[in-house]
């Protein structure tokens, strides 16, 4: 796994509700996914907003997230970045 090298604890003050966007693949699965990886490492009711691009190839997936720590939030982002849908996680 690569480490990340971000400033979170620095900017942050955690717990913190942290929205997350997905950009990934249009496919009806993608949200679906998403909510997936986040229930594994940040247990939730989700209810994720999903808006197609403007030629529709793409989704964007935001859903705002309670992360804990620094640590957490790089997990979150580490993962999320692992699904085959997903191309960019902002």
């Amino acid at each position: 796994m690569t480490k990340l090298d971000t400033r979170f604890d620095e900017l942050l003050d955690f717990p913190t509700v942290q929205t997350f966007k997905v950009m990934g693949i249009a496919h009806e699965d993608l949200p679906l996914h998403v909510v997936s990886c986040l229930q594994e490492h940040a247990p939730g009711d989700y209810a994720p907003a999903v808006k197609p691009s403007a030629k529709g190839n793409y989704h964007s997936v935001s859903v705002a997230v309670t992360v804990t720590s620094k640590e957490h939030m790089e997990l979150i982002y580490t993962e999320l970045a692992k699904i085959e849908l997903v191309r960019v996680v902002l």
